[in-house]
């Protein structure tokens, strides 16, 4: 008899995560594809590369949404078990939080080492490679990928380019550039025609102006000089791959152990505590899923989303707290993690009359 209730509400539980874990997935990747398609047209991205980029951030989604989907089909199974009075007759044949919690675990234990594999080793490694994949993007962008009448940053020095109209070789007509080469010192060139010309570095490239004029001086005074040419070569560095400083966030676990800093710690806990949070969310939804059986079977969900939201940004402040220094990481993350446990533990106490029996 137990088998049989361990598997049926095994069952109801999973059947309802790969649904709604699919939807969330879905509805965040359609917006993901739509920005894609928008950096492709663009010539921001290469279109060979746009189904990679999908599926990496396809692996960085799942890392927020694994939790959520197992809360929330945590209290969208229980709740209909409620509803349509099956649990109150599991209850009458002794069926506990312990029978619960035990079907529970057989979903519950893979998906949090998955969701640990995808925190710890497999986002960071992902977002890695979108980087990477943008970085040699803008490597390989040429003039052709400029939108023609609008101001586009180039280069370093905060370089401005205008071009009025591309040509089909990729050269651009009606040019008007912009940089800074000293310190207070602004060059500003216009010239009829430009073109992308490689280099024997290949880190550097060479935009040649033809026919024009370059004003080279510091703005708000009048000493100023005056050049026209015919043709002009204006070299400017290529972004590298490999960025110096690396964002926390793209760090290996091994980097942030080593590195040591506040912001490294931070971001460690953050990590560790996904896994720690879904395990949490899953106690806890068992509890906020239980209704009356003449209530509504998603009565109870707004207030689990409005826990969730909350526990979501106790854990974002917190992170920007150690961050900046107001809390010491030896608090860290774990108090958010304890109160939202003890929470779950004082729900189910109460609803199983604990409190009674130790005032008995």
């Amino acid at each position: 008899m137990r088998r049989i209730l361990d598997r049926y509400i095994f069952r109801e539980i999973a059947s309802t995560w790969l649904g709604v874990t699919m939807v969330l997935l879905l509805i965040l990747l359609t917006n993901q594809f739509a920005r894609i398609l928008g950096d492709v047209a663009k010539g921001q991205l290469p279109k060979e590369a746009a189904m990679d980029v999908i599926g990496l951030s396809a692996a960085q989604y799942l890392t927020i949404i694994v939790p959520i989907s197992l809360f929330l089909s945590v209290m969208i199974a229980l709740g209909r078990l409620y509803k349509d009075s099956e649990m109150p007759a599991m209850m009458a044949c002794r069926v506990g939080p312990s029978g619960i919690y035990r079907p529970l675990m057989w979903l519950l234990v893979p998906l949090a080492g998955g969701v640990a594999w995808l925190s710890i080793d497999l986002g960071p490694r992902a977002l890695q490679a979108v980087e990477r994949i943008g970085a040699e993007a803008r490597r390989e962008a040429d003039l052709g990928s400029l939108e023609p009448g609008r101001f586009t940053d180039v280069g370093p020095n905060d370089a401005v380019l205008y071009g009025e109209r591309i040509l089909s070789d990729g050269s651009i007509e009606n040019v008007f550039l912009q940089r800074r080469v000293a310190d207070g010192v602004v060059e500003v060139v216009v010239a009829e025609r430009g073109a992308q010309v490689e280099s024997d570095d290949p880190d550097v490239r060479y935009l040649v102006l033809q026919n024009g004029r370059r004003y080279e001086g510091v703005p708000g005074t009048s000493q100023f000089r005056v050049v026209e040419f015919a043709e002009h070569g204006i070299p400017y560095r290529l972004p590298s791959l490999d960025p110096p400083d690396p964002s926390p966030r793209a760090m290996t676990f091994l980097s942030l152990v080593q590195a040591g800093g506040i912001e490294h710690i931070a971001e460690l806990q953050w990590r560790i505590g996904v896994p720690l949070a879904t395990v949490i969310l899953a106690i806890l939804a068992v509890p906020l899923s239980r209704t009356q059986p003449r209530a509504g079977r998603y009565g109870r969900l707004a207030i689990g989303l409005l826990v969730f939201i909350i526990y979501l940004n106790m854990l974002s402040a917190a992170k920007a707290w150690i961050e900046q220094g107001a809390v010491s990481p030896v608090v860290g993350l774990w108090w958010v993690h304890g109160a939202m446990l003890l929470l779950a533990i004082i729900l189910l106490g109460v609803q199983n009359s604990v409190h009674k029996r130790i005032f008995r």
